[in-house]
């Protein structure tokens, strides 16, 4: 089974630096067909373990492996059906028209949409969003980014169980399955 994993909290804000050519050599002792994609914490990679115990593995070994912050660092696991129905329920037309809006996608990690909802405030003006089962979808016009109002739920108490990847990302990971 080949599955997308998404490290939450590696690689931002100089904390927990993780070089992507390292921990693609960490998970080749224990999985196969490993690759990492940019250096946010998106690597692919195929096992015979459920994506549980893919996840319980990765937890497990990754604070042996890398001096990191346990608090912070979370590992989202979905094998490539889950992942693809976070493409196809994108609504429709999100990631066009590039040169003028932002487009981000909230994973949920442990969380629901229904525990996320209640947490995302949007300006009207900037931000368009919507919740998916498996992630929030933010589309924010690029110009007046600095006015959006979804970034007031990193202090939320759903924050620790999302992680962001753009669009962009999203959709080369998806294209990284098929190959």
């Amino acid at each position: 089974m080949t599955y997308v994993v998404l490290f939450r909290g590696i690689n931002v804000g100089g904390r927990n630096k993780v070089p992507m050519a390292a921990l693609r050599e960490h998970l080749e002792s224990d999985f196969s067909n490993v690759r990492t994609y940019i250096q946010s914490g998106n690597v692919l990679l195929d096992s015979d373990l459920s994506a549980p115990e893919v996840a319980a593995h990765i937890d497990a070994n990754l604070r042996s492996a890398f001096t990191l912050d346990s608090d912070l660092v979370r590992v989202l696991v979905l094998d490539a059906r889950a992942f693809r129905e976070v493409i196809d329920e994108a609504p429709a037309g999100f990631g066009t028209e590039a040169d003028t809006y932002r487009h981000d996608v909230f994973f949920y990690m442990g969380v629901t949409a229904a525990e996320v909802e209640p947490y995302v405030v949007v300006n009207p003006d900037v931000d368009d969003v919507f919740v998916g089962q498996r992630a929030l979808y933010h589309r924010r016009v690029a110009a007046l980014a600095t006015r959006s109002r979804v970034n007031k739920i990193i202090g939320s108490p759903v924050y620790a169980g999302l992680t962001i990847r753009n669009w962009n990302t999203t959709t080369k990971l998806a294209a990284l399955l098929d190959e």
